[in-house]
């Protein structure tokens, strides 16, 4: 399958290839506290033979043009301001499947994700003319919309909303967890 805006999707993760610094602030509804963070982390692309085991861990079958598609490794290392380690290591893909207009929509398959230790199948939507990467997780207890807008190569912001998740997966998201804002720089 062809897609027009999968060259501009490529621009916008050769562009985020590198590493980064992120500051963010992470505001926490349930029990009304406000907690900064600092993240350092690394983008890389990955091999073919990568790509296909992340295929393989969420049960998907190869693709011909496997070559064509986004794939990344990431490397994160989190302090919050209370001292707080975290850090992560994962292999990623987005497989698009649908165009419309200027949004490339699809899938974004990762090895390991982040709230729960497994391999997990997300939706993505990206959106060419504002360069908005928007990522919807539905986790067992939360749907986590992560967005990255690639301001330009130099810089990205970043906003994470993590929803309580509804019974019923139809209905609207409308109580917020946890909102996360950040600004990202890429150091080299």
């Amino acid at each position: 399958m062809t897609f027009q805006a999968l060259a501009t999707f490529q621009t916008f993760f050769e562009h985020c290839v590198g590493d980064w610094s992120a500051e963010r602030t992470y505001h926490y509804l349930r029990n009304q506290t406000v907690e900064r963070s600092h993240t350092e982390f690394q983008i890389r692309p990955i091999s073919l033979a990568q790509k296909q085991q992340v295929l393989r861990d969420n049960e998907r079958p190869d693709r011909a043009d496997l070559d064509q598609i986004p794939g990344y490794h990431l490397d994160f290392q989190t302090v919050s301001e209370y001292g707080d380690r975290v850090a992560q290591s994962l292999n990623f893909l987005f497989v698009p499947n649908l165009e419309v207009g200027s949004l490339l929509k699809g899938d974004y398959l990762r090895d390991r994700a982040y709230e729960e230790t497994q391999p997990m199948v997300a939706q993505f939507r990206f959106e060419t003319q504002s360069r908005e990467l928007l990522m919807t997780t539905r986790y067992k207890t939360v749907v986590s919309v992560d967005s990255i807008t690639l301001v330009n190569p130099q810089l990205r912001v970043r906003r994470i909303l993590n929803y309580h998740r509804p019974e019923d997966d139809q209905a609207p998201l409308d109580r917020i967890a946890l909102a996360g804002f950040g600004i990202e720089q890429k150091v080299n």
